[in-house]
């Protein structure tokens, strides 16, 4: 029955926003990381985002699918607007571990995207911001 599923919690695995330099556009643009600071590699990993303002608003909803991310790596998974930042930004996460599922909502409160809530990204070894 469902009270039999054991999802286990997930550990050193981030999604984090950084502000990056485009060279083919020639300015910033912000972009969104998963970060796998776990020694074990991620298997068919699933990542969906979205957004909602208090107004009633929504963002489009992504999905994205890598079929390995490596451990101690991180990996691109979608440019994110400044125009969005006023919103609940949350992305859902699933992926696998063996046979072992591990499923992790992380969010990004309206307005909290900003340098000054910035900090060392893990594996990345830059400056950030690191949802929760």
């Amino acid at each position: 029955m469902k009270k039999d599923i054991i999802i286990p919690e997930v550990k050193d695995v981030h999604i984090a926003i950084l502000e990056e330099f485009n060279e083919e556009s020639s300015s910033n643009e912000w972009s969104v990381y998963l970060i796998n600071n776990s020694d074990q590699a991620m298997e068919s990993v699933m990542v969906m985002s979205r957004g909602k303002h208090r107004d009633g608003r929504k963002t489009t909803t992504f999905r994205h699918a890598f079929p390995l991310v490596a451990a101690h790596a991180a990996i691109k998974v979608e440019l994110i607007m400044e125009d969005v930042f006023p919103f609940l930004n949350e992305f859902v996460l699933t992926y696998f571990i063996g046979a072992t599922l591990y499923d992790a909502t992380f969010m990004a409160a309206p307005n909290t995207i900003s340098e000054s809530n910035f900090s060392k990204l893990p594996v990345m070894n830059v400056e950030g911001f690191l949802l929760k």
